[in-house]
């Protein structure tokens, strides 16, 4: 009986000191829904060029131009147009209005008031910091941005839409 437990021990023993097999893992590869996420994203950056060209080409008056930020702007007004672009840590002042593509006035100037702004210093909307760098004191210009600057796929939660490009205009007032 001794003998017959010592072998029973013995093969127990034994058993539990074998190698285990590892389980192969059972999730599948995320690569398809990236591959889908970045075609989603293609055709929303193309509807929006399409949109913002659109938008551009119906303003006859203004004469916009690309950046490679992938935004456009044209200055409607420029009071000194020798004096220089704001420069890293200068602080601006300025007044803006967020509009729709069509012009459809979505928060006016009045509402939104003075801002002042520390050229990239500060964390602030991505559409203004880059509208911002090409202003000299005293110019008025009409940005046109894709979502992807101004609120993007969030919208801001009350009456700018999930990627909705929008248009900007900005006076750049001197620092008084």
């Amino acid at each position: 009986m001794k003998q017959l437990f010592s072998i029973l021990m013995f093969s127990l023993l034994f058993q539990f000191c074998t190698d285990t097999q590892p389980r192969n893992p059972v999730n599948k590869p995320k690569t398809s829904f990236l591959n889908n996420s970045a075609e989603r994203n293609k055709a929303l950056l193309a509807r929006e060029e399409s949109l913002l060209k659109k938008a551009a080409e119906k303003e006859n008056a203004l004469s916009f131009q690309r950046t490679s930020k992938g935004f456009l702007y044209a200055i409607k007004l420029s009071e000194f147009p020798e004096s220089p672009l704001p420069v890293k840590g200068e602080k601006v002042r300025f007044e803006y209005q967020i509009e729709t593509l069509d012009q459809k006035v979505i928060y006016s100037r009045s509402t939104l008031g003075v801002t002042e702004y520390s050229i990239d210093e500060e964390d602030f909307l991505p559409a203004l910091r880059e509208g911002l760098r090409l202003m000299r004191e005293g110019d008025i210009v009409v940005f046109l941005f894709p979502s992807y600057l101004c609120y993007g796929y969030q919208g801001d939660g009350d009456k700018i839409k999930i990627n909705q490009p929008l248009r900007f205009t900005i006076w750049r007032l001197p620092i008084s």
